[in-house]
């Protein structure tokens, strides 16, 4: 699988998640997979990993990984509880 049609996969995946997933009294439209952007890639031998976000600001971040040996893909979803800052 290339790098390109592993990351249209997993924004496809992305927004149809989102979709299927999103509270009931969210006002908008749906997503599409052109609303996810990716936010952090790499590949490394014949598998793939990807971060990846949406404009919601749900707090909700998605890693997907793509197991070539196994030709299986893994959704993770997060949700970010803080953002603290700590001075050095």
């Amino acid at each position: 699988m290339g790098s390109q049609e592993f990351l249209n996969i997993c924004k496809a995946k992305v927004a149809e998640y989102h979709n299927q997933k999103k509270d009931k009294t969210d006002s908008g439209e749906d997503l599409t997979a052109d609303d996810v952007f990716v936010v952090w890639y790499c590949k490394s031998l014949q598998n793939h990993k990807a971060l990846l976000s949406t404009p919601v600001s749900d707090g909700m971040y998605y890693e997907l990984t793509y197991n070539g040996n196994k030709n299986e893909l893994y959704f993770d979803a997060y949700k970010k509880w803080e953002n603290i800052c700590y001075p050095m």
